[in-house]
């Protein structure tokens, strides 16, 4: 079975971890759930993620973070644009997320980042999500 949107089966999977406490979770890996893992490691949304070796492909484990009062740092991901719908925006368009405290990832000509770098940089792009 092919998954149409690889994106949010990756921000579902990770979601559904969070809502069981899950310590982490599996996926199918690809460059662009590497690039997303990246940010929200950076960000400090994860603890931490790996790609492991299995079979018959290769899967991405991601360590979930949780507070000392064992509450998800992560509390909302959302997908914004969807292959029916592609969302574009210009530099001057970024979103913010939840008035600075979230961050938008963005798929530019230059990889995948956060709205902030691509602002920074004067880069547009797809709008893949927000997290906050």
């Amino acid at each position: 079975m092919t998954i149409s949107d690889p994106i949010a089966d990756m921000l579902t999977r990770i979601r559904n971890a969070i809502m069981a406490r899950h310590d982490s979770v599996l996926m199918p890996t690809s460059k662009m759930k590497l690039s997303i893992a990246k940010i929200l490691k950076r960000e400090g949304f994860i603890n931490d993620y790996e790609v492991v070796r299995g079979k018959p492909y290769r899967v991405i484990k991601i360590h979930l973070k949780y507070d000392d009062k064992n509450q998800p740092v992560l509390s909302k991901l959302e997908r914004v644009s969807k292959p029916g719908l592609r969302v574009y925006t210009q530099r001057k368009e970024i979103p913010r997320v939840h008035g600075g405290l979230g961050v938008t990832i963005i798929s530019t000509p230059k990889g995948v980042m956060t709205g902030q770098q691509a602002w920074r940089q004067g880069l547009g792009g797809e709008l893949l999500c927000y997290v906050w």
